[in-house]
């Protein structure tokens, strides 16, 4: 399984998983342990660590031998798949996504369907018939090379999208035909190649290792040293490079990428907290960028699939001994497991889900009690409303409780009004992404109009205590003038506002709050803490 700081990560693994996270990465350890338990999990090897060491610090002997190891080990990987890497009729196709020793949901790069490219689109077209998920996934690899491993902006792939959609008169890009993928993908290529001064490139062993570069570079990308600022994770970590299988949620029909947790990470309910989206591959949620959810209908047309999450659920609770969230593809109704961590979770997630895992028989007291160490357990609580106005505007919430504060647009305007006293600031921004996390972690409170509860940015939300709400069509932002419009109702920045991330409710003004305690749960911790 390991080899010089190699990991190989096959869909069955004998005995028992080494506890090499420190080398290996915590995402791919997980991976391996979930494999051990029987769950599906596409195959992977993995660059560890080390590896990320020496590119940064012996860069010019590392990367000379770079192309010749991944070779090395994708022989492996297809030994395993069946399929070859860069071949025109029987193409494997990975994601290349970092792990480091510690979590850091969102924080780093991950790029999909490498080994796509117009040699290889004849092959996968062969072996899937499905013309729709080769051009989706082409135009998707050609947006994330752009943005990922040259530093283009988003806008003009986003704007070339918005024009199609627009013309054809639709709503939802996995609502495009083939011939309109077809036309994207083309125009996507003649963005690249405007906006790098390169055209895309069509040897997928160059893709490859351009991908693994891109996500060690990351490690020192500046979203990715503010998060181990704000969480005290050490720099010399680095992360590992974990090369896998594709699985492809936008294989249309019965496939679709989600997001879900064991429990709800907001109030710890022992309940499947998760969003799902049909047609769709799990960047599509993770990075924030849809609103859209199908997660109410993902039962009536699978049913089988809700019940093999329910005992996905029981499965990783069991092995992890810790509430979980986990992200998964369905492909032509398979289901795959792609990641599972701890779970974020708000402060008075954490003690009821201590103490009802205890009350399981999950964990011991001990062990509840030192997972809760650090918290202020008598100071855990939740702000809600009083009284409950006319709100301005409804979206989906992140997080419990209420943040009150002046509106404020941007991190300038935080670190301005901050300066000043007073009200703290509330962040109102069209969406939030995980290069936001000084703005979120200066602010009381986020609200967004677009975005979803299972994004990076929204678990970063939820692990800092902020209420956020997202998705919140009912308003719009004019930043010329630095107003928001609710409606008929104009409110100018610097305006207060209340957020009540319990409903979803978005006020105007500073409403009046009333506090609960978690009292049921801090006194049976109390109970534990009494001397025999």
């Amino acid at each position: 399984m390991r080899h010089d700081g190699i990991f190989r990560i096959p869909t069955h693994l004998p005995g028992v998983a080494s506890n090499h996270v420190a080398t290996m990465g915590a995402k791919a350890y997980d991976l391996s342990r979930m494999v051990l338990l029987g769950l599906p999990v596409p195959p992977a090897f993995v660059l560890g660590t080390t590896h990320c060491r020496s590119w940064y610090r012996e860069p010019d002997p590392y990367r000379k031998g770079l192309s010749t190891l991944l070779a090395e080990q994708m022989c492996w990987l297809q030994s395993i798949t069946g399929l070859e890497f860069g071949d025109s009729c029987k193409p494997l196709l990975v994601s290349v996504r970092s792990g480091a020793p510690v979590s850091m949901p969102g924080m780093m790069n991950t790029l999909l369907n490498i080994g796509l490219c117009d040699s290889t689109v004849q092959g996968l077209l062969q072996i899937t018939s499905k013309p729709r998920l080769v051009w989706d996934s082409y135009r998707r690899l050609i947006q994330s090379f752009a943005e990922l491993v040259f530093g283009v902006s988003p806008q003009p792939f986003a704007s070339a999208l918005e024009a199609l959609l627009t013309r054809e008169h639709l709503n939802r890009p996995h609502e495009l035909d083939i011939p309109s993928l077809f036309e994207l993908t083309q125009t996507y290529l003649q963005l690249f190649a405007g906006l790098t001064g390169h055209q895309f490139p069509q040897n997928p062993h160059d893709q490859l290792e351009t991908a693994v570069q891109a996500v060690f570079s990351s490690w020192n990308s500046s979203r990715a040293v503010e998060y181990r600022r704000l969480n005290g994770i050490r720099e010399d970590l680095f992360t590992a490079a974990i090369i896998q299988q594709m699985v492809f949620g936008n294989a249309g029909g019965a496939s679709g990428s989600g997001v879900g947790f064991t429990r709800d990470p907001d109030t710890g309910e022992n309940k499947l907290y998760f969003d799902f989206l049909f047609d769709s591959q799990g960047d599509d949620l993770v990075s924030g960028r849809t609103s859209d959810s199908d997660a109410d209908r993902l039962f009536s047309a699978m049913p089988a699939t809700g019940q093999e999450l329910a005992a996905i659920c029981a499965a990783l609770e069991r092995e992890f001994r810790d509430a979980q969230e986990f992200e998964f593809t369905v492909q032509d109704g398979k289901l795959y497991l792609l990641q599972t961590r701890s779970a974020k979770r708000t402060q008075w997630a954490a003690l009821r889900i201590a103490v009802e895992q205890a009350r399981e028989g999950l964990i011991d007291q001990q062990e509840a009690l030192d997972r809760l160490e650090g918290l202020p357990l008598d100071d855990i609580k939740r702000l809600r409303l009083s009284l409950e106005g006319e709100p301005l505007c409804k979206g989906e919430s992140v997080g419990i409780g209420v943040a009150i504060g002046s509106l404020v647009l941007d991190i300038d305007s935080i670190r301005n009004v901050s300066s000043k006293g007073g009200l703290p600031v509330v962040l109102v921004r069209e969406n939030i992404f995980t290069f936001d996390s000084a703005a979120i972690a200066l602010s009381a409170g986020v609200l967004t109009t677009q975005g979803n509860r299972t994004s990076h940015a929204a678990t970063v939300s939820r692990q800092l205590g902020k209420p956020c709400i997202t998705n919140c069509g009912g308003m719009r932002i004019d930043l010329d003038r630095r107003v928001v419009e609710f409606g008929d109702q104009l409110l100018p920045e610097g305006t207060p506002i209340t957020l009540d991330s319990n409903t979803g409710l978005v006020y105007a003004g500073k409403a009046e709050v009333v506090v609960d305690h978690p009292k049921e749960w801090q006194e049976e911790i109390r109970r534990w803490l009494v001397p025999l």
